[in-house]
């Protein structure tokens, strides 16, 4: 079983929450009601940006296409490499990894 860093009643409560969501409409709408547009825009990012990682493309690259720092993708990359595996579980799911361009 998975030992998380950050589970506590408050997460369990918000996971369960996301997890109700069943439409791109009712993510929209709850994400704007909880986080900030920055902060979405944020996590969006990162999302693109292990994507790109994923097809080998340089921090060059990724900053050119993205806009995030270097420091940022480096985050994403160490997390990606030596992380929970939690990125590797949606690109699965989405059927990214099986994706060649």
């Amino acid at each position: 079983m998975y030992n998380s860093k950050i589970k506590s009643e408050q997460t369990d409560g918000l996971f369960e929450a996301i997890l109700t969501l069943e439409t791109p409409e009712e993510c929209y709408r709850f994400f704007e009601d909880i986080c900030t547009v920055k902060e979405v825009q944020a996590i969006a990012q990162r999302l693109q940006v292990v994507k790109l990682l994923i097809k080998n493309k340089t921090y060059h690259e990724i900053e050119s296409e993205t806009g995030a720092s270097t420091a940022t993708i480096s985050r994403i990359n160490r997390s990606l490499n030596y992380g929970s595996d939690g990125y590797k579980v949606v690109l699965e799911k989405l059927n990214f990894l099986d994706k060649e361009d």
